[in-house]
């Protein structure tokens, strides 16, 4: 009896890896947010629910995850 391919899994546990390395760096992000809405700051804190973005001009976010559609690095440069 020949099995199929196991699937892979759902979490590659990479996740806090990533926001840590982010937070460490203070590296810039964009985050874009379930409704479309896209915030630009860097990740201070995060837990398994949420993430802390910290912004240069406005207020801090408190972000839940389940409304991130996705995280990336921005190019560094800040706009002042």
């Amino acid at each position: 009896m020949k099995r199929g391919k196991t699937p892979p899994p759902e979490e590659t546990c990479e996740e806090a890896a990533y926001l840590k390395m982010l937070g460490e760096k203070q590296k810039p992000v964009s985050i874009k947010l379930a409704d479309g809405e896209v915030v630009r700051g860097w990740i201070e804190y995060y837990d398994k629910n949420m993430v802390r973005l910290t912004r240069e001009n406005g207020p801090n976010l408190f972000i839940f995850k389940h409304e991130i559609m996705y995280i990336a690095e921005d190019s560094g440069k800040r706009k002042g």
